[in-house]
């Protein structure tokens, strides 16, 4: 069962690695499509977690019995809409405590909550570790309670992103968290000439080089492939995909497309002729502040930066003059290409939406639910590694049993 589920990045790891996804909770309506449209034998609810009754919960997804529980509650925050319920670093005054009531209230062998690395550092207002309060509150569910940083290139996927995994259990584990199966690697050097050498993560070129050339505005929501997969990692993605989604060019001026013209590999909007820079929203004014981490052209061989939320604006295809489409962040973040995501592509700014009034128009984009996923490759490894240990641990219990 998933809960913050987004598009269902987590779930589908979990599946890719022999799970059943039975069910899964999301408040954003284009998030939850996506989910129903990739999941559907799935029982999916949309809906504020924290709205929603005991009873409510048992009655849709109680003869389920789900016995692992993913999801990754929104804790970098610690807020809710009630500003008296206490110290609003605490966690459990954030939406974390509805993840830990779902653990209560089903009883799963597993929980796996996945969040941004910088919550190892947060602390209360009065200077208790967060992660401390997290595993105390999975620990009084009767849970041994683990938790570290996993790195995605570590498992195959071509994209440099730290997550932090916690892992609750109802037995104690050996091996918590999976061991790397990819390592990153220089070009052409093949590892220690005496040990077997992990293969070398894919690069951001490994993952996209197969994929239709496009200029800015062309593409569409399905089109055909126009050439053959090229690399192991290209052949896995495409696996039983006749049609490609989601590979639609951002709709950039003439005058943004002659800036991209201008990047070398490694440069941003910071590095063009001074007429080709950002100019202030609304005006001919040039902006004195260009934001650097924004419309980078990336390295073609080398794993992408992180994929972010809005990564439709923060990276620069390597060769074409465009940023990136969706299935480009897709392929980055290891989806494969029979995964569809629906709702837009992109929608206008959340921050303009709630100045003007317009919250009901707010929902996760392609791109969003894209950059909010955890990487099914990921994932997998993460569920590979607790199936495997379940095995054991049901084998030695029937040993036990036997004697």
């Amino acid at each position: 069962m998933d809960t913050f589920a987004g598009a269902g990045g987590f779930s589908l790891g979990f599946e890719m690695a022999g799970c059943d996804v039975v069910g899964a909770v999301e408040i954003d309506g284009w998030a939850t499509d996506t989910f129903k449209h990739n999941h559907p034998s799935a029982v999916v609810m949309k809906a504020d977690i924290s709205a929603v009754s005991d009873d409510e919960f048992i009655s849709m997804f109680g003869e389920l019995s789900p016995n692992i529980v993913v999801g990754g509650p929104p804790c970098q925050g610690f807020s809710i809409a009630n500003r008296n319920s206490g110290d609003p670093k605490d966690p459990r005054n954030s939406l974390f405590k509805e993840f830990v009531r779902i653990g209560r209230l089903f009883s799963p062998t597993f929980m796996v909550m996945e969040n941004v690395p910088n919550l190892l550092a947060a602390k209360t207002s009065e200077g208790r570790p967060v992660i401390e309060i997290i595993s105390d509150s999975l620990r009084e569910l009767g849970y041994h309670v683990y938790s570290k940083v996993l790195q995605a290139t570590d498992f195959g996927v071509p994209q440099t992103r730290s997550r932090l995994f916690v892992i609750a259990s109802v037995f104690s584990l050996d091996r918590p968290f999976p061991e790397p199966t990819h390592v990153l690697r220089a070009a052409n050097v093949d590892g220690d000439l005496f040990d077997k050498p992990l293969p070398s993560c894919p690069t951001l070129w490994d993952a996209i080089s197969d994929l239709p050339e496009l200029r800015a505005s062309e593409g569409g929501e399905q089109s055909a492939y126009t050439s053959s997969p090229q690399t192991d990692y290209q052949r896995m993605l495409r696996q039983g995909s006749e049609i490609l989604f989601n590979h639609k060019a951002m709709n950039h001026t003439p005058r943004m497309v002659e800036r991209f013209s201008h990047m070398e590999w490694g440069q941003s909007g910071n590095d063009v002729p001074d007429h080709l820079k950002p100019r202030k929203r609304n005006t001919t004014e040039m902006a004195t502040a260009v934001f650097d981490q924004n419309n980078r052209r990336m390295y073609p061989h080398r794993p992408c930066h992180t994929v972010p939320a809005s990564f439709y604006a923060n990276f620069v295809h390597p060769y074409q003059h465009r940023n990136f489409t969706a299935r480009e962040g897709a392929r980055i973040q290891s989806f494969p290409d029979n995964f569809r995501f629906l709702g837009k592509p992109t929608v206008v700014s959340h921050k303009l939406l709630a100045r003007e009034g317009r919250e009901e128009e707010k929902f996760l984009c392609q791109y969003n639910q894209i950059g909010n996923a955890v990487p099914p490759l990921l994932a997998r490894a993460v569920a590979n590694n607790l199936l495997s240990q379940l095995k054991e641990h049901k084998e030695a219990s029937d040993v036990r049993s036997r004697k």
